[in-house]
């Protein structure tokens, strides 16, 4: 099977985001791949678990690694908390280094060695990026994946339900549900109607949210710490 074919794009932020030609579907928001990521899932997600946890190391799951964003915003997050952070990714096809090496995320060229350190980092196999963050990337899709580690945050950016219904599906949901520690939190820049009867059908406590970078909404769901 070919991979499919990515063009580097700009998002009107100013940060990098990719376009999957074969779907047409863009890896963030046109209106900002670095805006959208820290509002849903670092501020939305991460920030909020820690302040309910304070000092508590944190496992992340991600469903679509794709550019690296979200696990590289996690890093600097666990740098700047001097927190504990273990990220678990799945992505079937990963990005080129031809590709990753481009990206423009980060100021100094300590953040750009740091995207490039997660990026360079060996697949299938738990690496310390620095003394906070570590990660753990799987070549595989959310179907495919097995784990039964209990996820403080999941951040859920698959490429939208109309391009890829599958990863949506209520079984993925379940999934990603039971693999959620108890007060653990799911966000998402989604907020399709499908979406969120599935969140609720798998059991999590579904909150809808002022959406990022000139969306309307977007959803968190929480696993009770009750249930």
């Amino acid at each position: 099977m070919s991979k499919p074919s990515l063009k580097l794009i700009t998002t009107q932020d100013g940060s990098h985001s990719l376009l999957r030609e074969d779907l047409n579907e863009t890896y963030h928001s046109f209106h900002g791949a670095m805006g959208e990521s820290v509002y849903v899932f670092i501020e939305q997600c991460l920030d909020p678990w820690v302040k309910a946890n304070p000092g508590e190391p944190v496992k992340i799951f991600e469903v679509g690694f794709g550019t690296g964003l979200n696990a590289w915003l996690a890093a600097i997050y666990s740098q700047q908390h001097q927190l504990k952070v273990e990220f678990h990714t799945v992505e079937p096809i990963p990005v080129p280094k031809g590709i990753y090496s481009q990206f423009n995320y980060g100021q100094s060229a300590e953040q750009k060695d740091l995207l490039q350190k997660i990026h360079d980092a060996e697949w299938e196999t738990l690496i310390e990026i620095h003394s906070f963050f570590s990660i753990i990337k799987y070549e595989t899709t959310l179907e495919a994946f097995s784990a039964t580690e209990g996820f403080n945050c999941i951040f859920f950016d698959a490429f939208a339900p109309s391009k890829q219904a599958e990863v949506w599906s209520i079984d993925n949901i379940q999934k990603c549900y039971d693999i959620c520690a108890e007060d653990g939190i799911l966000s998402t820049y989604c907020a399709q109607g499908q979406f969120k009867r599935n969140l609720k059908a798998a059991g999590f406590a579904m909150e809808t949210l002022k959406g990022a970078m000139g969306k309307k909404e977007m959803v968190i769901g929480r696993k009770s710490i009750s249930e």
